[in-house]
């Protein structure tokens, strides 16, 4: 498989966890995921500029390290259905196909049997 799809994949997983964790850190949607730190802020950061996650600060204290949290936006509600369905038709293109193959297997194993 090409990059594209891991990374439209990525981006998928990416999405569903900020919606239902919004203050998790990047450390742990690294570990989630199972992609590098980098990475992941790599995503994030094209997920903001792109307007379907906006970041908002929930810490007032200047001297102590801002927490955050990332919220979907509406087009981000969009992207991740729009995701969703790409990836059900993929695996429903790919159950059809295994379906094939195996009725195409079961059909040869079964002449193999007939024969004497």
């Amino acid at each position: 498989m090409n990059e594209q799809y891991h990374t439209k994949e990525e981006v998928l997983h990416l999405i569903k966890e900020i919606d239902t964790s919004p203050a998790i850190t990047q450390r742990d949607l690294s570990r989630k995921l199972g992609i590098s730190l980098g990475k992941t802020n790599y995503l994030l950061k094209e997920l903001i500029l792109k307007g379907i996650v906006r970041i908002q600060s929930f810490s007032t204290h200047d001297q102590k390290l801002k927490k955050i949290s990332y919220m979907l936006t509406q087009k981000g509600l969009s992207e991740q259905l729009r995701l969703t369905y790409y990836y059900l038709k993929l695996k429903e293109k790919e159950y059809f196909k295994l379906k094939e193959e195996a009725e195409v297997i079961t059909g040869r194993v079964g002449e193999i049997a007939k024969s004497p």
